[in-house]
């Protein structure tokens, strides 16, 4: 018998199907829910006359023609013999579908593992490619390096006095950067004996001083002391104070303090401000800042003294911004400690120059062995050096900046410093480590 299976997601759309398929005189063999819907098994009545006719009666008599289940004049048809069905086999369309669903994955499995490996590949390939660039680049900076001392050698040993004046400028603490510009520039027919002589006027005439301090005290103005902790801000700002004081008066002169974090900062200027005669006034944000400086409008010069940070703090760009924003023009003075050494220099300078600084004050001058660092910085910054301190009493430890004296004491050799002087042999070597040092940071 040829029995054929219908599915329909309910009895009504299984049954039509059976009927576009075998007509209204289609016998249901059975019927049953599935997952989804109902599946029907029927066949046709002539393929059962075909079959020899020997069904029973039983057996004719549970088929029902498709007519008479359609219009429900008898009960559900139940299965014709209690044997299971057999699934019936995938038709060849079947089959296809199949085996093209099983070559698509194995396909999109096949694509994903060699999308896989074309990602290891190419990180792979990029960190060679990168391990390579730095290789080369390291090589390059070596090849330079060993090239330019190279070429120093050959200078130094046909220019005595270049090789003096390099010497000299980097046992004071010099930067190999500036020391080497020096020495470059320097003239064929300079001798040694005129050398030292020659690089002191070059550095005098490329360090900028204060003019004249009694334009800048008859001048005033509001003028703020920054920089990081401990560099002595407020001894200075006591300092200047009594300068002011000794040739104006207290009656012109206000004094502000933004350091309410120090334990004794404010305090200690208080104390300063007291022995002069003179109020202080504490402010700890920018709406104090405005109503003090409102207060002291009256005053000739304002002298402020602001908390010490590290450089490398952010309250340093909101202090610097707090003062910026008034209303009233602030000129800012950053305070340089001359022991510190040339790399921190360099960084507090950076740090607080971006902020329009106005000026430098070079602190601790007396507690500094070498201040080629310090003088250094301020040359290569281009900054202008207004006073130097050395000592804590007020007001006698301040002067104002002095470019002969401080020249003079940066290129007079001492004894204390000869352990650090370079022989003539070493300088084609000390050369090549800076200067590689100074590639390779360049490249970071």
């Amino acid at each position: 018998m040829n029995i054929r299976r219908f599915f329909g997601k309910n009895a009504r759309e299984a049954l039509a199907q059976v009927k576009q398929a075998l007509g209204e005189d289609a016998i249901i063999v059975a019927n049953r829910s599935v997952n989804g819907g109902t599946e029907i098994m029927a066949m046709l009545e002539t393929d059962i006359e075909n079959s020899g006719g020997k069904q029973s009666a039983e057996t004719n008599h549970d088929a029902r023609s498709l007519l008479e289940f359609v219009n429900g004049k008898e009960p559900a048809p139940r299965m014709m013999a209690p044997q299971p069905v057999a699934a019936p086999a995938p038709a060849p369309a079947e089959e296809a579908v199949l085996k093209d669903h099983a070559i698509m994955d194995l396909f999109k499995q096949h694509s994903e593992q060699q999308e896989q490996a074309y990602q290891v590949a190419t990180q792979t390939l990029e960190e060679k490619m990168l391990t390579m660039m730095q290789e080369m680049r390291h090589m390059r900076s070596n090849f330079e390096t060993q090239m330019s001392a190279m070429t120093w050698q050959h200078h130094l040993q046909h220019s005595p006095a270049k090789s003096k004046v390099l010497s000299t400028l980097l046992s004071a603490s010099f930067s190999a950067a500036l020391s080497r510009q020096i020495a470059e520039k320097m003239p064929q027919h300079i001798d040694v004996q005129k050398a030292p002589m020659w690089a002191k006027e070059v550095i005098s005439r490329n360090l900028h001083t204060l003019d004249d301090e009694d334009a800048l005290l008859d001048k005033g103005g509001v003028y703020a002391l920054v920089g990081p902790t401990g560099v002595g801000k407020t001894t200075t700002t006591a300092k200047l104070a009594a300068r002011y004081v000794m040739k104006h008066g207290t009656q012109n002169l206000g004094l502000i303090t933004t350091d309410s974090y120090r334990i004794g900062g404010y305090e200690q200027l208080r104390i300063y401000g007291k022995i002069l005669g003179v109020m202080v006034h504490a402010v700890k944000d920018e709406e104090d800042l405005k109503i003090a400086l409102n207060e002291l409008k009256g005053k000739h010069m304002i002298l402020i003294d602001t908390v010490g940070v590290s450089q490398r703090d952010q309250a340093v760009t909101e202090q610097l911004s707090m003062l910026s924003r008034a209303e009233t023009p602030i000129q800012k003075l950053l305070c340089l400690n001359a022991t510190s050494t040339g790399e921190t220099l360099t960084d507090v300078m950076r740090s607080y120059k971006k902020h329009d600084i106005a000026g430098c004050i070079v602190t601790k001058l007396d507690e500094a062995a070498a201040i080629g660092n310090v003088l250094d910085v301020l040359i290569r910054e281009r900054m202008r050096l207004f006073y130097t301190t050395s000592g804590q009493r007020v007001p006698e430890d301040i002067e104002v900046a002095n470019k002969h004296a401080l020249v003079e004491r940066v290129l007079t050799p001492h004894q204390a410093s000869l352990p650090y002087q370079y022989l003539d042999e070493e300088l084609p070597l000390v050369i090549s480590s800076m200067m590689q040092a100074q590639g390779e940071q360049q490249h970071v």
